[in-house]
């Protein structure tokens, strides 16, 4: 694990609103701007390197357009202050020029949250989508209209709900519900539309399998895992890493129960994909090293290596 050392304002999720505990928090509170409706601190980064034959610089203004159309809009109903932001990355990277308008793209996104009681973030989920296709010219505007399918806005809001229900998750069990089922909604419009991505996507990993295994009965008790690991464990691992680990290894046996029950599957390869460095850090040294990565190495065998320290 990394220096757990400074302190890190909380946030608990409770109906509507962030709440900040402790007196230092109610300081800071007191002392802050006024709370926005704004959720998202996203970064952008739009690269075009691979497109040739035509100026295509025209493209870079599209960076600016998708960090204003994701940042400085309300997503949700809750009010946050300024380090409340979640934040996350958009990562665009044109892949061919279909047109001197259109584009095949793949974008990478990732959400973090904060580790309680540190200086430290955790990476929640990290996806790359490899299969976005869309027009652009300069100076089009990006409208939101969520009952409307676009090729470029429709996949912005998916995973802009998405990101909201995965951090929602984290901070109270299935607290990303109706996020999530907002992005559900945005894949089934989209689904119709035959657009490439929502239906296919390396296999079976498209955006709309993806939202149909996270809101499959089957797979909720991987959404409390999410609750599970952040919230009852990293958050503790300051005040009480035992408990923290015992927590984190408890997670780890009921992954192994999902993935007895159905066959390996994309929700569970998101998870073991973002956190398996994680996990070796969390274990190492420890005494549930051993019981770790038993464990780890009948989930997540691609990572082998990784669990490998563990035993050395």
């Amino acid at each position: 694990m990394r220096s757990l050392n400074a302190f890190q304002l909380p946030r608990y999720r409770t109906g509507t609103r962030w709440l900040a505990i402790g007196c230092l928090g109610l300081l800071m509170m007191a002392g802050s701007r006024p709370a926005t409706a704004q959720e998202f601190n996203c970064r952008v980064s739009v690269n075009y390197q691979n497109l040739t034959g035509s100026d295509f610089s025209f493209l870079q203004d599209l960076q600016q357009a998708v960090s204003e159309y994701l940042n400085q809009r309300s997503w949700t109903e809750d009010r946050f202050l300024d380090h409340e932001r979640i934040d996350c990355s958009f990562s665009i990277f044109f892949q061919e020029a279909v047109s001197l308008s259109s584009f095949r793209a793949r974008l990478v996104i990732a959400l973090s949250r904060p580790i309680y009681g540190t200086s430290g973030q955790t990476n929640v989920v990290q996806i790359s989508d490899e299969n976005w296709r869309f027009d652009y010219t300069r100076g089009t505007p990006l409208i939101h209209d969520i009952d409307r399918f676009d090729p470029l806005t429709s996949v912005l809001d998916f995973y802009a709900y998405l990101l909201l229900g995965y951090d929602y998750d984290t901070f109270s069990s299935l607290g990303g519900t109706k996020y999530f089922q907002q992005a559900r909604l945005i894949a089934e419009l989209a689904r119709s539309s035959g657009a490439p991505g929502w239906t296919q996507l390396g296999g079976d990993r498209s955006r709309g399998e993806l939202i149909s295994q996270i809101q499959d009965p089957r797979f909720q008790p991987l959404r409390q895992v999410y609750f599970d690991y952040h919230f009852n464990g990293l958050d503790l691992f300051t005040s009480d890493p035992d408990r923290a680990r015992a927590n984190i290894l408890g997670v780890l046996e009921t992954l192994r129960e999902i993935n007895r029950d159905v066959s390996r599957a994309y929700v569970l390869d998101l998870f073991f994909s973002t956190k398996f460095q994680e996990l070796a850090a969390v274990f190492e040294g420890s005494s549930l090293r051993t019981q770790a990565y038993d464990l780890l190495a009948e989930l997540d065998p691609s990572h082998l290596n990784e669990y490998n320290k563990l035993v050395q």
